[in-house]
């Protein structure tokens, strides 16, 4: 559904390497860990798969085409993308319901359909009574579940999770995960997230290392996490 082939990226005039060759493939509705230590070419590989950066140099293909036929960027990111961060961006002074339906405003729908479908999501996400609510006046855990559902409420075909889990306790942490794989998997979206958590690696379908801008085999997860 996704794939890479090659890709090296760098920074400061090439003096860092970030990507050093790297080849990955993901099928529709399969979902991916990246394991490895900060700066090992991570959040840069997420980056660019989600079109938010350019490669210096290798391919990317997305169901089935080179990526540049997606141009402009902005379209495919808003319409096949859904991005989740570590820190959940939303805006403080809008209600969850309105931060869910934000991706939604340059999509022509009939009068109440945003706030229907951001309902929708928050209710299957256990925050229907949280909808009215402003971001600060809720829970770590619940904030993040709202990110979520604002990075699924276009059923993207590609979710790009980075450190998702991060600011969260490690019991929030996989509730959390759960819910955005679960209901990833029910849309038959794929999934790439970037971690440093086993236990969030352990709920995915198979685990790569990353190390000094290489991608390791996927060679299990009692490796990925040993090394």
């Amino acid at each position: 559904m996704i794939e890479c082939d090659g890709l090296t990226k760098s920074y400061d005039r090439g003096r860092v390497q970030a990507l050093r060759g790297v080849s990955l493939r993901i099928e529709s509705g399969e979902q991916v860990a990246l394991m490895g230590p900060s700066g090992c070419g991570k959040s840069t590989l997420l980056n660019l798969l989600g079109a938010l950066d350019r490669p210096d140099g290798g391919s990317i293909s997305f169901q089935g085409r080179p990526l540049d036929d997606y141009r402009p960027f902005h379209v495919y990111r808003r319409q096949m993308v859904g991005f989740v961060f570590q820190f959940h961006h939303l805006i403080p002074a809008l209600t969850l319901r309105e931060n869910v339906a934000l991706p939604l405003l340059p999509v022509r729908l009939k009068r109440g359909e945003r706030s229907r479908r951001a309902d929708a999501l928050l209710e299957e996400m256990g925050l229907s009574d949280r909808a009215d609510f402003r971001p600060g006046d809720v829970s770590g855990g619940e904030r993040q579940r709202a990110a979520i559902a604002r990075a699924l409420i276009n059923e993207p075909a590609l979710v790009l999770a980075d450190e998702p889990t991060g600011s969260l306790d490690s019991v929030t942490g996989l509730r959390v995960m759960r819910f955005l794989l679960d209901h990833a998997r029910q849309r038959r979206a794929s999934v790439l997230i970037a971690t440093h958590n086993a236990a969030v690696a352990e709920l995915t379908d198979r685990c790569h290392r990353m190390m000094d801008g290489r991608l390791e085999s996927d060679d299990g997860l009692d490796s990925a996490v040993k090394r």
